[in-house]
């Protein structure tokens, strides 16, 4: 590359970085020093808050988002041989679930404007052993929840979110966590609220919560975790086979820390997305998903499309480019039914959906945290842009 071509030093950017200041830092100690390490008062005020800012009734911490769709799935009584509609352009964790209960993923198309499962192609897969359909908000951005609740209510199916990305988000003005019938929220080193792990079940259905509360805790009959608080009983009774899924404390402080500027951060990850698109929108090989209006995206990605038919080099060797000059990428992701798994068990193949396909050979995720530098963003964009000159058709 030719470095007169950027107005900035070589940078070394990664494709994410956490954003930790003394907040989290200061929690964290408070919990150490409090010497309530696992699940405790911190995990519980955590879901507190966490309802009060989604809106919904009832929140369950967990030990990670995976977790969170087993065992909504588990509240939703899905059993063997019951099939799951899910998207094929997701991460395997959403299809795999409905594995554990010797059920069958059933993978369906994506629109490539968003990334997000078509509910046309969900219709056509519904049959009668179909229970439930988990819609996986793309980036950030919610799918079609009109269209999703009209089909699963006409054909009695349960609602699972897969909202990994989209903390916050809304769809017609409705907080994502307060839309289906379970929402289930991740918070991985690399998600909007970053716990190291962690995740959430939201729901309005009391009992499914109260399930979910014992099943996250080998099955143990309500508020386990108080044992040994004081006021606490030693008694307890296992009640049915369960996981061990609980949050700890640490990472609720982490995650509490996390909350409290959400709203901050969220607004950091819009300007650098605004700050990429105003960059890429006069190079005509490049381009990114669509934002559909009554939809607000959490922007956790910013997916840059790479027209294959306007460059001389493909999505992989694009990539290459950007990595030589310092820059941390990704791909979300490898559609469901490319992998071998998903081929041998249940019999997909390429080009079963096109759509996802599509999407695939052309999305570069650019790195996206609240923590980059205007001089950082601006690094990015220079370099994809020169990346595309230079490579053009």
């Amino acid at each position: 590359m030719n470095r007169a071509q950027t107005k900035h030093k070589t940078m070394e950017i990664p494709f994410h970085r956490p954003y930790i200041t003394e907040d989290e830092i200061s929690e964290v100690l408070d919990t150490v020093r409090s010497g309530w390490l696992t699940m405790g008062p911190r995990t519980v005020r955590f879901e507190n808050e966490f309802s009060a800012y989604t809106g919904a009734s009832h929140s369950v911490a967990v030990s990670s988002g995976t977790a969170a769709l087993h065992l909504a799935l588990r509240a939703a009584g899905l059993g063997a041989g019951d099939e799951v509609i899910v998207p094929a352009m997701t991460f395997t964790a959403t299809a795999e679930v409905v594995c554990y209960f010797g059920g069958r993923p059933v993978l369906v198309d994506v629109e490539r404007e968003t990334g997000n499962m078509s509910v046309e192609a969900a219709a056509r897969a519904v049959t009668p052993k179909t229970r439930a359909i988990i819609p996986v908000h793309y980036g950030g951005q919610p799918c079609d929840m009109d269209g999703v609740m009209s089909l699963a209510r006409s054909r009695n199916l349960r609602v699972i979110e897969d909202a990994a990305h989209s903390l916050p988000a809304s769809f017609g003005g409705k907080q994502v966590g307060a839309i289906g019938d379970m929402t289930c929220f991740s918070f991985y080193a690399t998600k909007p609220l970053a716990a190291g792990e962690g995740g959430m079940v939201t729901t309005e259905n009391e009992e499914w919560a109260d399930r979910i509360r014992v099943l996250r805790l080998h099955g143990i009959s309500k508020d386990a975790w108080k044992r040994y608080s004081r006021g606490g009983s030693w008694f307890y009774e296992v009640v049915e086979p369960g996981y061990k899924y609980n949050m700890t404390d640490i990472q609720a402080a982490l995650a509490l820390a996390q909350l409290a500027k959400l709203n901050a951060m969220t607004a950091r990850r819009q300007e650098i997305c605004e700050r990429y698109s105003d960059a890429i929108i006069s190079s005509p090989g490049l381009s990114t998903t669509a934002l559909v209006p009554g939809r607000e995206t959490s922007y956790h990605l910013f997916p840059l499309l790479v027209d294959p038919g306007a460059h001389t080099i493909d999505r992989a060797r694009f990539i290459e480019e950007l990595s030589a000059r310092g820059i941390g990428t990704s791909v979300h992701f490898i559609p469901l039914h490319m992998h071998p798994f998903y081929r041998n068990e249940f019999g997909y193949s390429p080009g079963d959906f096109p759509g996802a396909e599509w999407l695939y050979e052309r999305i570069v995720s650019l790195p996206v945290y609240p923590g980059m530098s205007d001089e950082e963003v601006d690094y990015v964009s220079e370099c994809v842009t020169d990346v595309s000159r230079k490579f053009s058709r």
